[in-house]
C-alpha cells in the first residue's frame, strides 16, 4: 500500500468523522432541551468547522486554509463568550426553572402524604394532644 493511499484513506475517514459529528451536534443544538447546551453546540459547530477547514488545508497544501481557521476559531471564542455573558446577565435559565418546578412538585407530593396520613390517623394524634393541651390549660386556669 503506497504512502498515497493511506493519505487519501485517512483524510476520507476524518472527513467522515467530522460529518458525524457535525449531524450529532445539529441534533443536540435542535434537541436542545435548555439555552447552554445549544450554546454549547454552536461551539462544537465552530470547532467541527475548524476540522474541515483543516483537514481540507491539509489535502490540497494550500497554507491560507489554516489562516482561515483561526480567525473561526477566534470568532468562535468571541460569540462564545457573548452567550456566556447572555445566559448570565438574563437571570434564571431554563435549568433554573426546571429545578424549580421539581422542587415544587416534590413539596406538593410530601405534603399530599403528610395530609393523607394525618387524614387517616386523625382521631388518634389529635385525641392524645387535645387532652396534654386542655389539661395544661385547665390547670394553669386553677392556679391563678
Amino acid at each position: 500500500m503506497s504512502v498515497a493511499a493511506i493519505f487519501d484513506a485517512s483524510v476520507s475517514l476524518a472527513l467522515g468523522i467530522l460529518s458525524l459529528s457535525f449531524l450529532v451536534t445539529i441534533y443536540r443544538i435542535v434537541k436542545g432541551p435548555t439555552l447552554p447546551d445549544r450554546i454549547l453546540g454552536l461551539d462544537m459547530l465552530v470547532a467541527i468547522a475548524i476540522g474541515f477547514i483543516a483537514v481540507i488545508g491539509i489535502k490540497t497544501g494550500y497554507t491560507l486554509y489554516v489562516d482561515v481557521a483561526i480567525a473561526l476559531g477566534l470568532v468562535g471564542f468571541l460569540a462564545t463568550v457573548a452567550f456566556a455573558r447572555f445566559v448570565l446577565s438574563r437571570g434564571k435559565t431554563e435549568d433554573d426553572i426546571l429545578t424549580e418546578a421539581r422542587e415544587a412538585a416534590s413539596r406538593a407530593r410530601r405534603e399530599a402524604k403528610a395530609a393523607t396520613r394525618s387524614g387517616q390517623g386523625s382521631s388518634t394524634p389529635h385525641a392524645k394532644a387535645t387532652p396534654a393541651g386542655a389539661g395544661k390549660s385547665s390547670g394553669s386556669q386553677n392556679h391563678e
